[in-house]
């Protein structure tokens, strides 16, 4: 391995140990509770009722995606109600004990309702007392009380839409803040149905792209959770603050009021623990009972109603403290959820990125193993150089493509993605896919064999090499030449075997036919020249024409073709200086230059003897 190749695997098995631990620490993390300090809001109560913590509440549930997440939106939902029915408890309270000092519009407002009202009154008695005087009314004086009747109520419905009216003007004010409360406690039961998020399990997107867009959005989710715990919190201590601050007045009404002083905390601890004196027993131990006016005890009355309200109000602020702390608690259990979400998701990022190292890994020591191996080869170095390339580029395909799977995932629409797939690489690789079924065909019973003498696409050779995509041939040149090999070997594809055409001048014995052409002087009588060279081929070829007239017969099963005669055959043709003699026999494909040789050594024998006498006549 070169010093390159060594830096590249000491670093990925770095990195893949990094990874390793990273997913082995990640596997033994437990979801853990954020923890830290409330800030608290300084605000002051007013007669509105403030919804945020529902709200918030409605929004998170529709981010739950998970069973379990469902349930702690579903205790969300339940406990942000209960604040919220304490609040709206507590506000209508505020707005009838403490209501707020009138602006000048709501003044104005005020005025006219008061107004609008008196008119309704007045109308609406006066509709009674001719009612009453209508019932005994006869004729005439009936008619004219009808008619009036008719007159007032129209005038009560003026009334009753200017009272309308001039209530939602008084409300939309801040003159009314009980009935503005009422409405927005009206229109919050008419929306409080709100569904939480849908869980889909098992559709969750694969591959490191995917897992990373998860893994944000869990963390936006638990920043929300967090910033809506801490908000809780913090409504809880603000809370917390007004009820002691409430319940201190209180006890202090209590202590300051005759009837009620033995209630109180301040009190008890005045005269001591065991104690249940009152104030006006710390001077005497007898008192007699007082006197009370009935202005005295009217007010009496009103201050214990007074107290007593407080202190229910007292009990609201203990709802809505427990509300948000329940609240609280709830998103604390729901942000544990998402770490652990957090946590599983990225354990797959860190296997997906060791995966992608350990496949770098694998790809560089096999590169480097597939190297040594074609080195002990005893190969051409060509043959060594394209091996050596195909595996490279091969290795390096098979790694990308499972890296791009690990980064993207699978596809989701696996059959339709194979069909365009391969409907692509078909177009692409058409060439490749013709050559390929051209193989078959050149296996086959009419194909090509190693050694056969052949023609392609003008080109005439040898073949040397049948691959599954192309043919060698060592290039002989034409069929009537020497045959001697150029030098060149050419490489085809197979498409030739079913797009084009092939010439294969051998047999199934590789059996062809070659020709030799000589001219014969003029002035001479050439047929016993002729008979002699006729004789000298048959002679010559006599066993090989016996042999491929034989094989094919057994290879050929037509009767035409077994009328074929294998006997030398000649032609003379008259050219300028004498006579072309042209003569064509069988033989072997790897004999035919030994024999045309020998035929030669005849021929040139006889027309170096003396000229043949011609056969007399009978």
């Amino acid at each position: 391995m070169k010093t390159p190749q060594r830096i590249a695997a000491l670093l990925l098995l770095a990195a893949a140990g990094a990874a390793g631990y990273g997913i082995f620490r990640l596997g033994r993390l437990t979801a853990s509770n954020l923890s830290g300090n409330s800030q608290k809001k300084t605000a002051q109560a007013a007669p509105l009722v403030d919804q945020s913590p529902l709200q918030t509440a409605q929004q998170l549930a529709q981010l739950a995606d998970t069973p379990n997440e469902q349930a702690a939106a579903k205790d969300a939902l339940t406990a942000a109600n209960r604040e919220i029915d304490a609040a709206f408890a507590q506000a209508l309270w505020q707005a009838k004990y403490y209501p707020p000092p009138l602006s000048a519009e709501a003044k104005e407002v005020q005025a006219r309702l008061q107004q609008a009202q008196k008119s309704l009154e007045t109308d609406q008695q006066r509709l009674k007392n001719l009612s009453a005087t209508e019932a005994k009314a006869y004729g005439a004086r009936k008619d004219a009380i009808d008619d009036e009747i008719a007159l007032v109520n129209s005038q009560v419905e003026l009334d009753q839409d200017e009272v309308s009216d001039a209530e939602q003007d008084l409300i939309r004010a801040g003159g009314d803040p009980h009935g503005r409360i009422q409405q927005m406690q009206q229109e919050r039961q008419e929306t409080r149905a709100v569904s939480v998020g849908t869980a889909a399990p098992g559709i969750e997107g694969r591959g490191l792209i995917n897992r990373f867009q998860q893994w944000s959005t869990l963390r936006t989710k638990r920043l929300l959770l967090t910033k809506a715990k801490f908000d809780a919190l913090a409504a809880a201590a603000v809370l917390f603050e007004q009820h002691d601050d409430l319940e201190a007045e209180t006890d202090a009404e209590k202590y300051n009021s005759p009837l009620l002083a033995s209630h109180s905390s301040l009190a008890q601890s005045a005269a001591g623990p065991g104690s249940a004196s009152t104030p006006s027993s710390t001077n005497s131990t007898t008192t007699a009972p007082t006197i009370l006016s009935s202005q005295d005890a009217a007010a009496l009355v009103a201050q214990a109603k007074q107290i007593a309200a407080d202190q229910q109000n007292l009990s609201s602020f203990d709802k809505r403290i427990d509300a948000q702390k329940d609240l609280a608690d709830t998103y604390t259990q729901w942000m544990g959820l998402v770490e652990a979400r957090q946590s599983s998701i990225l354990r797959r990022i860190l296997i997906g990125v060791l995966i992608i190292l350990l496949v770098a890994l694998i790809a560089l020591f096999f590169n480097t193993w597939l190297e040594s191996v074609l080195d002990r080869l005893h190969l051409d170095r060509r043959q060594i150089q394209t091996l050596r390339a195909i595996g490279r580029v091969s290795l390096q395909v098979v790694a990308v493509l499972f890296i791009l799977l690990i980064i993207f995932g699978p596809p989701s629409q696996l059959g339709t993605f194979l069909g365009l797939a391969g409907a692509g690489l078909t177009v692409a690789l058409k060439d490749f896919i013709v050559s390929f079924i051209g193989w078959f065909v050149l296996m086959g019973k009419n194909g090509i064999r190693l050694g056969d003498w052949v023609e392609i696409n003008g080109v005439t050779g040898e073949v040397v090499e049948i691959g599954l995509f192309h043919t060698v041939l060592l290039e002989t040149g034409n069929w009537t030449d020497s045959g001697h090999p150029t030098g060149r070997r050419v490489t085809f594809t197979n498409s030739f075997a079913t797009a084009g055409h092939y010439f294969n001048f051998s047999t199934s014995g590789q059996w062809l036919w070659d020709e030799i052409q000589l001219i014969l002087p003029a002035g001479d009588d050439p047929y016993p020249l002729v008979d002699a060279i006729r004789k000298t081929v048959e002679k010559a070829t006599q066993s090989t024409a016996a042999q491929a007239q034989e094989e094919w017969k057994r290879s050929v099963r037509s009767r035409e073709m077994g009328t074929i005669s294998v006997e030398p055959a000649l032609s003379l043709k008259p050219v300028p200086g004498g006579i072309e003699v042209s003569v064509r026999y069988i033989t072997r494909a790897n004999e035919r230059h030994n024999l045309r040789a020998q035929i030669y050594q005849e021929i040139v024998n006889i027309l170096g003897k003396k000229p043949i006498a011609p056969p007399t006549a009978a």
